[in-house]
């Protein structure tokens, strides 16, 4: 089971932490992607890390990290210099390694935490 956590509302330009969580299965045996998805809009891969690679959708390069801390069994999302236009419900999910071409794929993906609201506005 994956849960995520650390949305919340926060002012442009703001930062955000947030977290996912496992249960049940080691999360360091898997990739971990963070999606996210705003209303009316599709699912988008925002990050997604695996051993040896941390890869960024182009809109959150330079802003966003992904790190790992295997003895917490947690996957971060470190959000940095907000804008509006990342308000969305934020998902991470689990999947085998992935090439680096399908990791934005949600497909791919064999569990999914529930979402975590990110809202950023003034």
């Amino acid at each position: 089971q994956l849960q995520a956590f650390g949305g919340g509302l926060v002012q442009p330009g703001g930062s955000l932490r947030l977290l996912c969580a496992a249960s049940g299965f080691a999360l360091d045996a898997y990739g971990i992607g963070w999606f996210r998805q705003a209303p009316g809009k599709e699912r988008e891969a925002v990050s997604y890390i695996n051993v040896g690679r941390k890869l960024y959708a182009d809109s959150v390069k330079g802003r966003f990290t992904i790190s790992r801390d295997n003895a917490k069994n947690t996957v971060y999302l470190q959000m940095n210099s907000l804008k509006p236009e990342d308000t969305a419900v934020y998902y991470c999910a689990s999947a085998p390694s992935l090439p680096s071409g399908l990791w934005r794929v949600p497909s791919y993906y064999n569990y999914w935490g529930q979402g975590t609201l990110v809202t950023v506005s003034s």
